[in-house]
């Protein structure tokens, strides 16, 4: 079985899906804890499917490098296999990436790597780009420039907002990163994407 701890900024629809997922006796990937850099609405999803959750507030932190250490050391409380983040909207510090990687992944709503970084979706909007989408990823340490697992197409339609094409992409982004974590605990290489 494999463990995952998610770490969130907002609210959270990936982890829900991670969660009803994890909920059914067949997915072979439970989530241990849930933590974030801030109070994030997201952590009511953990807390309804009765998971633990943490806070290390990235404000209450003298340095990037000091604040990944913190953020480390309760991750490493629950010693997951796999650390997924999910609209986490801070970048991490290498020597956090470093004790990790490869088993720390992150879900992007763009074709990486068309549009990294965390206005994707309404970078694509002002690019005036055909289509977008969602990719998942293992982290480095760039911006939304780690090996890609996977990723899917999605249109951009005439009239979209960024609201309107962020909403069709969402559920990509759900379905895609449910595959990948099932693909992992199913024996998936992360050191061979």
């Amino acid at each position: 079985m494999l463990s995952l701890v998610v770490l969130i900024s907002g609210g959270g629809s990936n982890l829900r899906a991670l969660l009803e997922a994890a909920s059914d006796a067949e997915y072979p990937a439970r989530v241990v804890a849930v933590g974030a850099d801030r109070d994030a609405t997201g952590l009511a999803h953990a807390e309804e499917f009765g998971i633990p959750t943490f806070t290390v507030p990235y404000s209450s932190f003298p340095s990037r490098e000091a604040w990944g250490e913190a953020l480390l050391e309760q991750i490493r409380v629950w010693n997951p296999d796999l650390v997924v983040l999910s609209g986490l909207m801070r970048l991490l510090p290498a020597n956090f990436v470093a004790q990790l990687a490869p088993n720390l992944i992150n879900t992007h709503p763009a074709y990486l790597p068309e549009f990294p970084g965390a206005h994707a979706v309404r970078d694509a909007i002002t690019a005036g780009a055909a289509q977008s989408g969602a990719s998942i990823i293992v982290v480095d340490n760039g911006v939304d420039t780690g090996s890609i697992i996977v990723q899917e197409r999605v249109p951009v339609l005439e009239g979209d907002t960024e609201h309107s094409l962020h909403e069709r992409i969402k559920p990509v982004e759900r379905r895609l990163l449910v595959q990948t974590v099932l693909d992992i605990a199913n024996g998936l290489d992360l050191t061979k994407v």
